[in-house]
């Protein structure tokens, strides 16, 4: 379960890391901006997107709506495989088939394959800024 979140967390992170510091002379920086990302902030945004909705303060005049199917997939993905990873490493009462876990597995390659379509284009940038930006508002 760790390992499905982690992956999209991590694939998320480095795309946004990337956007923010392009090019190999700051290559070394984009590990100290991804301690910057929080998991809670991530979802928040990441809810919003899922449901087709992007928050207030990353609208932008001449925003493309709606929202591509893909990043919603994307951004859905990552709530349902946060909560999957929280409930596998706190509740120490649920317990996962081999199914349940092979189905989140599957969820984090579709993620993977979604992503690989939306990315670069200006709602998949807006969302990667999203993940960190309004983590910073929020204080």
């Amino acid at each position: 379960m760790s390992a499905a979140y982690y992956a999209l967390f991590h694939l998320l992170i480095n795309e946004a890391t990337r956007l923010f510091l392009s090019g190999v002379q700051r290559k070394a920086l984009r590990p100290r901006l991804a301690r910057a990302f929080r998991h809670s902030s991530m979802k928040k945004v990441s809810l919003a997107f899922a449901k087709g909705q992007v928050p207030q303060k990353l609208h932008i005049v001449g925003y493309a709506y709606p929202l591509q199917p893909e990043l919603r997939f994307v951004a859905g993905a990552f709530c349902d495989l946060q909560d999957a990873r929280h409930d596998a490493d706190y509740d120490l009462a649920r317990r996962f088939s081999r199914d349940d876990v092979d189905a989140l597995i599957e969820v984090a390659k579709r993620a993977f394959d979604n992503w690989q379509e939306v990315r670069g284009t200006p709602q998949a940038d807006t969302y990667l800024t999203g993940l960190l930006v309004l983590n910073i508002m929020q204080g």
